[in-house]
């Protein structure tokens, strides 16, 4: 509305410039761009972006099975880490060597990572492949939208600050007009400055 008002009042005003005009509808353009284009770029990006993710939610729930492993023995930690960021996640995980069933049947072993302590013959599930690989856990639906939410944010506010840095690349060319116009209106002035007759 602002921007509305200023044009109307550039419409009639005598000493109005063209560069002054010029910068209020690159200001409305730049309003409306904004207002409309955004939020429209973020739709789109955010859309595509959770079709996407739900395709590979839905690959990774038909491709990863959840299945018991049972803990063989516990594998020793490294030396102590004196970062005290890297020791305690490391701490928060314990690693063991266990054995689990593939979904074909096949037996399987090798080392796993545990949330909590525990000892041989305790219990606990894994995610695996069809070949009984261990993988990390599959996408969830909930995750995947908060991912496409996030992206189509991310992509509306870009949009939205590739078109506030164009019309200041605008205005900062149309100021240099002006000043441009104003140099070249002092060098006339400076010409007769103090002469009677010229209106000075």
């Amino acid at each position: 509305m602002r921007v509305i008002a200023g044009l109307w009042r550039w419409r009639r005003n005598p000493l109005r410039r063209r560069t002054d005009v010029a910068e209020a509808w690159a200001a409305l353009l730049a309003a409306v761009c904004i207002a409309l284009g955004a939020p429209t770029v973020g739709v789109t990006v955010g859309s595509a972006v959770q079709d996407t993710l739900l395709r590979w939610v839905h690959e990774q729930q038909q491709e990863r099975h959840l299945v018991t492993a049972t803990v063989v023995r516990r594998i020793p930690h490294p030396p102590i880490d004196p970062d005290p960021e890297t020791s305690s996640a490391r701490d928060a995980h314990h690693r063991v060597v266990a054995a689990w069933t593939a979904p074909d049947g096949t037996a399987r072993s090798g080392p796993a990572i545990t949330p909590r302590a525990t000892t041989p013959g305790d219990r606990f599930r894994v995610w695996t492949d069809a070949r009984g690989r261990l993988v990390p856990r599959p996408l969830d639906r909930t995750t995947a939208n908060s991912h496409a939410a996030l992206a189509g944010g991310g992509a509306a506010v870009a949009a939205a600050g590739l078109v506030e840095a164009g019309r200041r690349l605008v205005v900062w060319r149309l100021m240099h007009r002006r000043y441009g116009q104003w140099d070249r209106a002092w060098e006339r002035a400076g010409q007769d400055w103090g002469r009677t007759g010229t209106g000075s």
